[in-house]
């Protein structure tokens, strides 16, 4: 797995999968192995995908100063990795979390961005926020599922502020389309796969700045993709119609019968929609 040095010194490793114009990938979780992404539903046969391991997750060295996992902190080292790319612009790709750094790097950095592909994004950079009314408009189309009476109990207790690890795991049906077997198999892997220290410093005091980052968003000329899945408790798709209306540029999609991985749910409509974006 090749590495490069980010500002600080801390040695960072990244992925390249498949060929063409190079589109980087970078993590949700927040701080989660990018390994998670895997191929982003057969992506490699048409871009690129360079999928970065941010500082203390998969193959990256932990960093001296562990204040550095906060989201503007991380900017750096997306700076870092297009410099040793030798790009002069970049094309980015932010899962969940990661579409905040995807965020905060246009910010920083509006001359070197390209087009920007935000797949079930956080929000928090640009200061929205899920009501529980459109929590529940995606919960309730769950309710035929034989897991849903439990999942529903959990999430309900933790509005309440009861939340307990048990009602973690209980909700996990939520954020997937099928809650079938690679369903299972792909969250299982979630525990070992985040740094969970590092993520809690990621949002910290001082990580974002939703009125620089709306204007940012708002200035920016290129286009923006917005892909919701039609069942993702995490992002549902109404908060991200929202965030759609942020960019001039914005194009919401709402992929069918997805959670918040959609290329498990549905690869080939997920894999269409990203390359006909990109293209």
């Amino acid at each position: 797995m090749p590495t490069f040095a980010a500002p600080d010194g801390t040695t960072l490793a990244y992925r390249s999968l498949g060929g063409g114009d190079p589109l980087i990938c970078l993590p949700g979780g927040p701080m989660r192995d990018s390994a998670y992404l895997g191929d982003l539903g057969g992506l490699p046969s048409h871009r690129m995908l360079i999928r970065l391991d941010l500082r203390g997750t998969g193959r990256s060295a932990v960093p001296s100063d562990t204040s550095s996992y906060r989201c503007d902190r991380l900017v750096a080292d997306v700076e870092a990795l297009r410099v040793h790319l030798g790009l002069d612009r970049v094309d980015l790709l932010g899962h969940s979390a990661g579409a905040n750094l995807v965020l905060r790097y246009a910010t920083r950095h509006p001359d070197r961005i390209g087009r920007l592909a935000l797949i079930t994004p956080s929000t928090r950079a640009v200061g929205l926020e899920a009501t529980a009314t459109l929590r529940r408009e995606v919960t309730r189309a769950r309710a035929g599922e034989q897991w849903y009476p439990e999942a529903a109990a959990a999430l309900e207790s933790m509005v309440a502020g009861r939340a307990t690890s048990d009602a973690w795991a209980a909700i996990a049906p939520f954020f997937y389309g099928r809650w079938d077997s690679a369903a299972r198999a792909h969250q299982a892997l979630e525990t070992a796969q985040r740094n969970q220290e590092a993520a809690k410093v990621f949002g910290g005091d001082g990580a974002f700045d939703p009125s620089a980052t709306r204007a940012a968003l708002a200035a920016h000329p290129g286009p923006v993709l917005l892909l919701a899945g039609e069942l993702d408790l995490g992002a549902p798709p109404g908060l991200v119609a929202q965030f759609a209306e942020l960019a001039p540029g914005g194009e919401l999609v709402v992929q069918p019968g997805a959670g918040h991985y959609p290329w498990l749910d549905d690869s080939d409509l997920f894999t269409a929609t990203v390359s006909a974006f990109l293209r």
